[in-house]
Parts: structure tokens; sequence; C-alpha cells
């Protein structure tokens, strides 16, 4: 029988595939784009071949602020997976951004006892020590 520990394991990276490379692109130039339906008149996330609700064809990347609210978020005591067994307490959240979606992320430089939902929040660029990866994080607007 295989033990894993923390050390063996590393974190699970996004893969970008050709839908997604746009968005993965903007965040290693430290931008945030995502896709703009001019027939919905609606940004919209996550990456897609046609625009919801109308499977319209027109979908173009856009660049957004990236700037939104705390949606909702929870506090993990205990890692998610093994992966993350090293990462301690992690906040899990969802931002909504300014421009409608929201994105499934973690709250980084900030105590889980100041935050609230719906405070404002920005953007964090990460780029992962464990490959050629930027990942998108928030914290909150009033951080210095």
């Amino acid at each position: 029988m295989t033990t894993y520990t923390p050390e063996t394991l590393s974190r699970p990276l996004p893969v970008p595939t050709p839908l997604t490379r746009p968005f993965w692109d903007a965040l290693a130039e430290r931008k945030i784009r995502i896709q703009y339906s001019p027939s919905l008149g609606e940004y919209i996330f996550y990456p897609r071949p046609l625009a919801p609700r109308t499977l319209a064809d027109d979908l173009e990347w856009r660049e957004i602020s990236g700037a939104g609210t705390l949606y909702t978020y929870t506090v993990a005591t205990r890692p998610p997976a093994a992966h993350f067994a090293s990462a301690g307490e992690m906040i899990l959240a969802i931002v909504q951004w300014d421009e409608g979606p929201k994105f499934s992320t973690e709250i980084v430089n900030a105590d889980p006892a100041q935050l609230e939902i719906g405070m404002r929040v920005r953007p964090v660029f990460c780029d992962h020590p464990e490959g050629d990866i930027t990942m998108l994080r928030y914290e909150p607007e009033t951080n210095s």
C-alpha cells in the first residue's frame, strides 16, 4: 500500500485548454479577461464555446477590473484534500465581480474574523511555484 504525505503530493493545477487559454494567459499578464456576449449584453464565466441561454456564437474575450464583492465564504480548518494538508487554514470564497459573474477563489492576506459578506475585495495574482500558471486569489480592498 502506498502512503501519501503532504511532501509527496503536489497541489493539483489547472490545465489550460484551447477554450480557457485566454483566461490563463491574461492572469500571467496580471490582467483578468473573461467572455462577453454582445447578444446577451452580459459577461460570462466560466469559459464556454457558446453563449448560455441563446447558444449564440458571439463570445468575445474582454478585460475586466476584477474588483468585486465577497458573495460568500467558509473557513476550512481541515484540508479539503490531502494535496492541501500543508496549507493550513484556508478561506474558500465566491467573489461576485462588478461585471456580474461569480468566481470561486481563495481569500488571502486576511483575518477571517474581519471578513463580511458584501465587503469589497480586489484581485491578487499568485504565481504557482509548482507550475507555469498564475492563480487568481482575492484580498479585502482595505488591505494596504
